[in-house]
């Protein structure tokens, strides 16, 4: 039978709420991303709860709050113990980001919901992959096979192979199609016909326009010729959707881009995320004001700011091609911005000297951080600008802010930490005096027990003041004391067997031994290594790059203090704007990836109800993928309905095939019965027969006539346009063959128009009523649907839908023209595209 899989949505179906859904796979159960939003809202995490101690593994595709923001939690309260796989941008961002959340939260409440050792304890149990790293699970995960690949949406961020008995499970939210400065596209195209496709319909609704219509409209409002200036110029662009509760960005200032602000004399705010985003925008404008020689100071404000950077500079390996590229020619980083001052605190950027500024701080949301800070201080002057680069999480200041019109008053509630004065911090020292008596008294006695545990009762090492009643003795005067007392003379000078000199206490502690003497612990020995990117130096942090309490006082200033909190109405008079930097593919070019993958079932998640339903209609008229839409806690079976088993081949099978390379695997065309097996896998042996019976070639590949075009251009098969560039019919006379590949030919004798090019203005002249042999550099261009190859030569791809939609995975192409010689080297070429079996 086929492989079982079950899909259980647990938050972020039918909404933009966090990421979090449990996929199993023959009992094996995988968490699929651990979010959370901005409000730290428990209630979202309560389907969570009562799966979480049966997860058996956690996979997680990016570093924000959306997809890992509730690990920590779930760690420390709500029994979640499975490892958890990522990648290494994945593991050391996603840590900082935690790490610059509960500092802003912390900043400004009590925050208990989890503590920075939480924090460590949870990233302890990570398990670091690169890309296309095939991972095999063991135990309970036998014969699974995980492997992380390039999503394009954040550094690290990963598309989630799942492989089990040859059948493919795709997780692959939040990808990116588009290559950007600092990161590749997705590798989702690369998927052919899995199994089961999870995928998110956030941007299901929003269609960007081309690129080339928005750098010409974006060109004609800003008087600087530069192209990074194109991807971050202010400039609306109003995407019309057909869901009224699609975001519609304010149409108002619209004309006011970031250098005009700086140049009226306004400062720039932009909400960013801790480590995510913000590195796409901090590229966009470190190149931007070095073409431009600008000299408005750049900061990056969070907790955190620092370390990333550093982090980030030791990751050019995960970034896009043109980043390695540069960094292996020039040795030149990108990420060693010179225009940007990096800052961990509020007072930094407060000292800064006056002027016009540009301030990345954190959080995206408002909800907290220095941006929230930043916004109450600046919201009330005109000259100045917010710049909004992602949408607003349901319910928070910013998605209030992003609204259409915006409000021109907002309630906010700031909070604040006071140091404590007089009785309260009295009564506050001496709170802590107790609370540190009672645990240095409680760890001692855990440790006297455990002392004791270790070792054991030990007779000759009783205590010699007790009396043991249970003895009879020669020295007990019973009429005289009672029970417990004995004379202090005895008969002789010979002290009793059991009485021991006085000795302060003490245990030995013993090796253990074997066979070949002490062991030893490799522990002891090993030097811990140096991190390469010194994270150590920076405040707050270890050898590993972790915050703890003590550290995080640094930062904090946690001197004895309290929370207050005031409630404030803000005018806001400054310009409102937001731009999509969130680096997704927009709904057409996510209804195009995914006809091309093509997968047998569809699951959506993620995105609001409207975009969900548009997806869902859109997919259900093909007639090759089966689509679902779950709700929460609503488990859905997409188990293949393909059957799959476990055979074993005899080594006298194998000893007769002749393997063949195609790419990491190795295949080959097998004829075999199957054999009887009392237990175990069945067997494949050698037909009985003498000779196998004969089977038609199959070509293995994937051919696309783009590449293919390329490769015809590399073997000096081009074009030679003539001046009025034309196409003339002529007269084809003479035999003509079609390919329809397994090593079949059809051939007819045929007399018909076809289209043929011309090679300089003039026609090709004709021999006895056949067709003159063409040049391998006459024509190779598209048209009418088919490749053109040559001058008669035309490879055509027929029947791609019918083919898909009965799950072959074959396709059939057709190569028509004459008997002459350029069909023989183009069928040449053809077949080096494919593997022969």
């Amino acid at each position: 039978m086929g492989t079982s899989v079950q899909v259980t949505p647990l938050c972020g179906v039918y909404s933009e709420n966090p990421l979090c859904y449990l996929v199993c796979i023959d009992s094996f159960n995988f968490l699929m991303d651990c979010g959370w939003n901005d409000q730290l809202d428990p209630s979202l995490l309560q389907p969570l709860a009562r799966v979480a101690p049966s997860v058996d593994a956690v996979l997680l595709s990016h570093h924000d709050t959306l997809h890992l923001g509730a690990l920590p939690y779930a760690i420390h309260r709500l029994g979640l113990s499975a490892p958890v796989f990522c990648t290494e941008p994945v593991y050391r961002l996603g840590l900082l980001t935690m790490y610059d959340h509960y500092l802003s939260r912390k900043a400004v409440s009590d925050f208990d919901l989890f503590s920075l050792d939480h924090i460590d304890s949870a990233f302890q149990t990570f398990i670091r992959l690169t890309y296309s790293q095939n991972y095999h699970l063991t135990g309970k995960g036998e014969g699974i096979v995980i492997a992380p690949h390039v999503a394009g949406h954040l550094l690290g961020g990963t598309v989630w192979k799942i492989t089990k008995d040859g059948e493919d499970v795709i997780y692959a939210v939040d990808f990116n199609h588009r290559k950007e400065r600092h990161l590749n596209g997705t590798a989702l195209r690369s998927f052919l016909r899995p199994a089961v496709l999870i995928t998110d319909a956030f941007n299901a609704l929003n269609v960007h326009p081309p690129a080339n219509q928005r750098d010409k409209e974006l060109l004609g409002r800003c008087s600087c010729p530069s192209s990074f200036f194109l991807s971050f110029t202010l400039s609306f662009i109003h995407l019309r959707t057909t869901s009224s509760s699609h975001l519609s960005p304010p149409l108002t200032h619209s004309e006011k881009t970031v250098l005009k602000t700086l140049q009226g004399g306004g400062n720039v705010l932009l909400p960013v995320d801790s480590a995510g985003r913000v590195l796409e925008i901090l590229l966009i404008l470190e190149q931007f004001w070095m073409q431009h020689l600008l000299n408005y100071p750049i900061f990056f404000l969070t907790y955190v700011s620092s370390s990333t950077i550093d982090y980030v500079k030791s990751f050019l390996e995960w970034m896009s091609d043109s980043i390695a590229k540069s960094f292996e020619t020039s040795r030149d980083n990108a990420f060693l911005l010179k225009h940007v001052t990096l800052l961990i605190n509020k007072n930094e950027l407060d000292n800064a000297p006056s002027g016009p500024k540009v301030v990345l701080a954190s959080m995206a949301s408002l909800e907290a951080g220095f941006s929230r800070d930043i916004f109450v201080e600046w919201a009330s002057d005109s000259k100045n600008l917010v710049l909004f680069t992602e949408k607003g999480q349901f319910g928070t200041l910013a998605r209030m802010l992003q609204a259409d019109p915006p409000p021109k008053f907002v309630k906010v509630t700031m909070s604040r930490r006071v140091p404590l004065v007089g009785d309260e911090l009295i009564a506050y020292e001496e709170e802590q005096k107790r609370i540190k008596k009672e645990e240095e008294l409680k760890a001692s006695m855990i440790k006297e027990e455990e002392s004791k545990a270790s070792h054991g009762p030990d007779k000759n090492l009783s205590d010699p003041m007790v009396i043991d009643d249970s003895k009879p003795t020669a020295f007990r005067d019973a009429g005289s004391h009672g029970s417990g007392y004995r004379d202090v003379f005895i008969d002789g000078f010979v002290p009793a067997s059991t009485s021991v000199a006085p000795m302060f206490p003490f245990y030995e502690n013993t090796s253990e031994w074997d066979d070949f003497g002490e062991v030893i612990n490799p522990d002891d020995y090993v030097i811990k290594d140096e991190d390469m990117d010194q994270a150590a130096m920076h405040v707050g942090a270890d050898s590993d790059g972790k915050l703890d309490e003590g550290s995080a006082s640094l930062i904090l200033d946690t001197k004895p203090s309290k929370v207050i909190s005031s409630e404030l109405t803000v005018q806001v008079k400054c310009s409102l704007i937001y731009i999509d930097c969130e680096g997704r593919s927009d709904g057409r070019s996510v209804k195009t990836i995914l006809g091309s993958v093509n997968p047998l079932k569809l699951v959506l998640v993620h995105g609001s109800a409207e975009a969900t339903e548009h997806l869902k209609q859109e997919f259900l008229k093909s007639k090759s993928t089966q689509v679902y839409a779950p709700q929460i806690e609503e488990t859905i079976d997409v188990t293949s309905d393909l059957c799959a088993y476990k055979v074993q081949l005899s080594e006298k099978l194998m000893s007769n095939v002749l393997l063949k390379k195609l790419g990491d695997y190795e295949v080959a065309w097998l004829d075999a019965e199957v054999g009887k097996a009392e237990s175990g896998p069945l067997s494949l042996l050698p037909i009985s027969s003498t000779m196998p019976p004969p089977h038609e070639s199959v070509l293995v590949g994937d051919l696309k006539m783009a590449d293919f075009k390329q490769f015809l251009g590399s073997k000096g098969v081009q074009r030679r346009w003539n001046r009025q560039g034309g196409i003339v019919k002529e007269a084809a006379k003479g035999w003509w063959f079609s390919n329809g590949g397994g090593g079949v030919i059809h051939g007819g004798y045929v007399e018909e128009e076809a289209a043929v090019g011309c090679c300089e203005g003039e026609e090709k002249k004709k021999e006895g009523g056949y067709v003159e042999e063409a040049t391998m550099d006459d024509v190779v261009e598209f048209g009418g649907g088919a490749l053109r190859c040559g001058e008669y030569v035309t490879l055509r791809k027929i029947g791609s839908a019918s083919q898909k939609g009965s799950g072959s995975g074959t396709q059939q192409i057709i190569i028509e023209g004459p008997l002459c010689e350029d069909y023989f080297k183009i069928r040449e070429y053809l077949y080096s595209q494919f593997y022969l079996l």
